[in-house]
């Protein structure tokens, strides 16, 4: 089997491609860069520019299937212009990619975008399957829905489409986890709010195989990536404290003062999506890490 991966040298991307080459998965991936691009044994690199609507269609070359990660990050201050950058290269990447496949009458038969459990509404008491029709209205709901859209459209040129909602992805390096660990280590860690809203989150290798696994057994449809136990901001907090072997003594940071400091972007420190993994798990799916004490241990210790 080979695989196209757009996004290949992000946080997922990567843990992505170390489980296809686990798998026996050829990788072809696409950058942005022509300085990340290599050719190796299984692994070779294309060039494309999704703003300019250019690729280099030889990446298609013995591709069963498409694994989409492309899109700005979301970490970056959300000034007006940089909100609109976000949304921009999610649905540049998979229109040029539609329209490719179109236009070249290439036959691809899956394709499985990243989507984000920001789609679902903040709340504390909801719990959220993958059926759950309401749409959070804030900005990362209204991205989330445009980019499932855009990944929907492919099911007009007869490929399976699968959506994975990717929840607080944790990895000892990149992502969120190193920013919560460093005041922590300083001793000056603390839990954000009310410290109640709900972190569903997801190891970055238990994530990296779902992606993998609904590949191999071309699942179709939506399916949230996250972990089966999602913890509360202040249990996540306090359990990296003890990883860490680090005291809390710090009061919660009020929202007012997050806000002050991060803008709009604030509201990743805030919201609360309590998100159900039943459905992965029904498709056969066994997690590594069903549990967040473990997961932390095997990155930070």
């Amino acid at each position: 089997m080979k695989v196209l991966i757009t996004g290949a040298t992000g946080l997922v991307g990567k843990a992505i491609v170390a489980q296809c080459k686990t798998n026996g998965i050829s990788v072809h991936y696409l950058s942005t860069s022509k300085e990340k691009i290599e050719s190796t044994e299984n692994y070779q690199g294309f060039y494309w520019n999704p703003a300019k609507q250019e690729i280099d269609v030889a990446c298609f070359n013995g591709v069963d299937a498409i694994i989409n990660l492309a899109g700005s990050p979301i970490s970056k201050s959300w000034t007006k212009a940089y909100k609109q950058t976000i949304l921009n290269s999610r649905l540049e990447s998979l229109q040029l990619l539609k329209s490719t496949i179109k236009n070249e009458n290439i036959e691809i038969k899956q394709l499985i975008s990243a989507s984000a459990i920001g789609i679902y509404p903040d709340s504390i008491i909801n719990y959220y399957e993958e059926k759950t029709t309401a749409i959070s209205l804030g900005f990362l709901g209204e991205v989330a829905e445009s980019w499932e859209k855009a990944a929907d459209e492919f099911s007009d040129l007869g490929v399976i489409v699968t959506k994975i909602r990717i929840g607080l992805v944790m990895d000892s390096n990149e992502g969120a986890l190193p920013q919560m660990v460093k005041p922590i280590k300083l001793g000056l860690g603390a839990a954000f709010g009310s410290g109640l809203q709900w972190q569903s989150w997801i190891h970055k290798k238990d994530l990296a195989r779902i992606f993998v696994h609904t590949l191999e057994h071309k699942l179709e449809g939506v399916f949230n990536g996250v972990a089966p136990n999602p913890v509360t901001n202040l249990e996540l907090t306090k359990a990296i404290a003890k990883t860490v072997n680090k005291p809390l003594w710090l009061p919660n940071i009020p929202r007012f003062v997050m806000k002050l400091v991060l803008g709009e972007m604030h509201v990743l420190l805030f919201e609360s999506q309590r998100v159900c993994a039943k459905k992965i798990i029904d498709s056969g799916f066994e997690y590594r890490f069903v549990n967040l004490k473990p997961a932390l241990e095997d990155l930070l210790e």
